[in-house]
């Protein structure tokens, strides 16, 4: 059926044609008012005075958004720390903070209009790097520290010990859609925000909590987003609470959008991990115990680092079964832009840690890193994780059996040494490495997702969920799930802009969850419309409910059938509901966050990769070859 079949991205023709609309293609409603931000120059200072005088009397503005503006709370932090303001007011604490929102006709005249707010600051010491936060004990939450077994001795009566330290750095999301939000004012305080973003929900509660409304005066619109990669599950919130108070302010539309370079120094980067490890190993090269400290460098606010650096933990093990464990984790608070949620969510620091152990006990030993990691893979006689899950359906050794001879390891790497012999400046390497995903939100209560499927009387389909388009194709594929229940055709299925209107209470789209959760709440509205149809069919054919097939655009009972549009006529004459709403949670997962352990994950996603690089020893230079 449909979800066998590879569909083309519902969005495909019209970006290439040019006629997907994102928020800025939007019609402006009459009226719209542009909101600029203005932003802090220091990492850390005092606000001694702020005078606006000349910004409110420059061309085109019709108003400054200051913090004496916000009726409700003024804090935006998604965990609810009450550590990330909308606007910064008496100390700011990263460069790029925003203070005060410019309300102008344009654009253009409020990015001028900003530049003449004159600020006074008295500059206070800042803490910009990981080392100077541990140095001064500048955390946003205490370390977590997990331990399995007893390191210390294993390291101990290990017959070679070795230590290292690896640093990632951040990374920019760099979408190519930038933050934007576009407010409109309604009826009795209400407001309609259209949002690039993968939480509206989370959009829809911190505008109600800024703006002193109730959740359901708020809404939020998201067709699709130019990218997000993580950047817009909780980034998102700040701009659009700003155009909504703006929107309040003016009783006019406000569009906020972020050009390259605001938005680079306003939002979160991905988590820079600073990891020490120490590893104690046999002559096979078998880990028998491992320490890790993962410094964490989180940004002046909680965001979503405390479970970002549980990630860390979680996956420090990459694939390899690690007897006596124990990690420490760091959540550094610096003097700079509050660090967010990016591709990955820190799992991938945290294997970055466990990999380059795996090359230090390889080089040591002067074995091939693909043998060192071959004998530390989780296997049935080791298969508990330290976190207390147990590893099931463990496949990465066909996986890796499978690519090493499909990508011709062995004779690429003898290749690659006869290669390096001869090239003292350019040098070449090679690496087999696999990965274990987690899949499912750490925070347990963040796994459901709604739907909601109305079925016209032509036959036609209309599918709601709570998930988010931003260009990996989590619609279309809903809608082949869908399709494929119903046993139609995909072209049946209308699909909508994610509302919070239609389906509340949504989880972000994020974690590698999309699809699994909305999917399963979609064949739960269906099955429910299924069941419904089948009573209709069973009455008007006869046979019994048992029967009931739907495939091929038609609804079977027994032998006899009925076209899938004649049977839904049939079930609007007889009044029966057309319209049905789903819900699913994920099974089996638990998890204790004080004693960190249970069941986070309700399966592990495995994979691998082959990679062949080039480095010039004198430059630096890399390229991946292959």
């Amino acid at each position: 059926m449909t979800v066998h079949i590879s569909q083309r991205h519902d969005s495909a023709v019209k970006q290439v044609s040019g006629e997907a609309v994102y928020i800025d293609d939007i019609p402006e409603p009459q009226g719209t008012l542009h909101a600029y931000i203005i932003q802090s120059s220091h990492a850390h200072a005092e606000i001694l005075s702020a005078d606006l005088s000349e910004v409110v009397n420059k061309k085109g503005v019709v108003t400054v958004v200051t913090p004496d503006d916000i009726p409700g709370e003024r804090d935006i932090s998604c965990s609810h720390a009450g550590d990330e303001p909308v606007f910064a007011e008496r100390y700011v604490h990263f460069a790029g903070q925003a203070l005060f929102a410019v309300i102008a006709d344009s654009m253009e005249a409020a990015r001028r209009a900003a530049q003449f707010a004159r600020i006074q600051y008295k500059e206070l010491p800042a803490i910009l790097t990981i080392d100077q936060a541990m140095e001064q004990k500048s955390f946003i939450q205490p370390p977590r520290r997990v331990r399995r077994g007893d390191p210390d001795k294993a390291l101990a009566q290990s017959p070679h010990r070795l230590k290292g330290r690896i640093s990632t750095g951040g990374q920019d999301h760099f979408y190519l859609e930038s933050q934007i939000s576009l407010a409109q004012p309604g009826e009795d305080g209400e407001v309609l925000i259209y949002a690039s973003t993968q939480n509206p929900s989370e959009i829809q509660n911190v505008c109600a909590r800024v703006l002193n409304l109730s959740d359901a005066a708020v809404k939020v619109h998201v067709r699709r987003m130019g990218g997000a990669f993580g950047g817009k599950e909780t980034q998102a919130n700040q701009f659009a609470a700003i155009a909504a108070l703006a929107a309040r302010k003016t009783r006019r539309p406000v569009k906020l959008r972020l050009d390259r370079d605001d938005d680079m120094r306003i939002t979160g980067k991905r988590h820079a991990f600073v990891i020490d490890y120490e590893v104690g190993f046999d002559n096979d090269g078998k880990i028998r115990g491992i320490k890790f400290q993962q410094k964490v460098r989180c940004g002046y606010a909680t965001d979503l680092s405390g479970a970002v650096a549980d990630r860390g933990v979680f996956h420090c093990d990459n694939a390899y079964f690690l007897e006596h464990v124990s990690v420490e984790s760091y959540r550094c608070k610096t003097n700079t832009v509050s660090d967010t949620a990016f591709r990955g969510f820190g799992a991938p620091q945290g294997m970055i840690g466990i990999e380059r152990a795996v090359l230090d006990v390889a080089h040591y030993l002067k074995r091939d890193p693909l043998e060192i990691r071959k004998k530390n893979l989780y296997d049935p006689a080791r298969a508990k994780t330290h976190y207390g899950q147990t590893v099931e359906n463990f496949i990465l050794p066909e996986i890796i059996a499978t690519l090493e001879f499909k990508s011709n390891y062995v004779q690429r790497r003898q290749d690659i040494q006869d290669f390096n012999r001869k090239n003292p400046t350019l040098r070449k390497g090679i690496s087999l490495t696999p990965v274990m995903m987690g899949i499912c939100f750490s925070r347990t209560h963040l796994n459901q997702a709604g739907s909601l499927i109305n079925i016209y009387k032509d036959g036609s389909i209309a599918l709601n969920h709570g998930g988010t388009e931003m260009g990996q194709g989590l619609f279309v594929k809903i809608a082949q799930i869908v399709a494929h229940e119903f046993g139609v055709s995909v072209g049946r299925v209308q699909i909508n802009a994610t509302n919070t209107e239609k389906v509340p209470n949504t989880s972000p789209t994020a974690s590698s969850a999309g699809v699994d959760l909305n999917g399963m709440a979609a064949i739960d509205a269906v099955n429910k419309l299924k069941a419904r149809l089948a009573e209709v069919a069973v009455r008007h054919l006869g046979g019994n409910k048992e029967s009931v097939r739907f495939t091929g655009e038609r609804v079977y009972v027994g032998d006899q059938f009925v076209p899938f549009q004649e049977l839904v006529e049939l079930a609007y004459f007889d009044r029966v509901s057309l319209s049905a709403t789903g819900f699913f949670k994920t099974p089996e997962i638990h998890f204790d966050q004080q004693a960190f352990q249970g069941r986070p994950f309700l399966y592990f996603a495995y994979g691998a990769a082959v990679s062949e690089v080039v480095v010039d020893t004198l430059t630096g230079e890399y390229r991946v070859l292959r």
